[in-house]
């Protein structure tokens, strides 16, 4: 795709984030690899009034266009892309029950199959560091390496996949397994998982599983 496609999915896919309920106000933001860099959403501008000349462009080099003001943490979305070639877009954002997990700095583990929707049999959670700091993308450098979703303690989460749809929807179902997570946690002390296994059965099954877009 050239860069006005993309930079018009990743509006439309930042409106879609806002209408599932994974976002608030300006907070997250969205990004798609394009010719030796990324296009990433600005800073501070409300999705609804986003504008296609207002998405940056970022080198692989960490250079961005000089009129424009960058997401604030266009550094991690760099480390994303350094340390998975094979994805080309990441998703970030604050929704609510993701979050909430973040804040208690638990990982999500094997409670059900769907969390081998990360390629990995849990969801980690990578220690706090400042928002828009070096040290914050060297933790995500290091982890998206083993897990497509990350939690970032006291901040929110990252989805990265193969294109902005299926980053998007990989993001949703991380609500949604934080969700059930924090509806066992009240009832049960030592939540039941799935064995290792187990889950290395399901990930083996999830090589040709999720969802399906061009």
């Amino acid at each position: 795709m050239n860069r006005e496609q993309i930079t018009q999915e990743i509006i439309e896919t930042c409106l879609k984030m806002n209408k599932l309920g994974l976002n608030q106000g300006t907070s997250g933001n969205i990004s798609a690899r394009y010719h030796n860099g990324f296009l990433i959403t600005p800073s501070g501008v409300p999705y609804e009034k986003l504008a296609p000349e207002q998405i940056v462009y970022i080198s692989d080099e960490g250079k961005y266009e000089a009129d424009k003001v960058p997401s604030s943490e266009w550094h991690f979305h760099l480390a994303c892309y350094q340390a998975r070639p094979e994805l080309n877009a990441v998703v970030h954002n604050h929704a609510i029950n993701a979050t909430a997990v973040s804040i208690l700095n638990h990982a999500i583990p094997a409670i059900h199959y769907m969390i081998a929707v990360t390629g990995t049999d849990n969801i980690p959670c990578i220690p706090y560091a400042t928002f828009g700091t070096t040290e914050l993308a060297d933790s995500v450098k290091t982890e998206i390496k083993h897990s497509k979703a990350l939690l970032m303690q006291h901040h929110g989460m990252i989805a990265m996949e193969v294109n902005l749809e299926k980053a998007l929807w990989l993001a949703n179902e991380i609500e949604i397994l934080a969700q059930l997570y924090l509806k066992i946690l009240p009832i049960i002390e030592n939540v039941p998982v799935l064995s290792k296994a187990e889950m290395q059965r399901v990930l083996e099954k999830f090589k040709n599983y999720g969802l399906k877009v061009k």
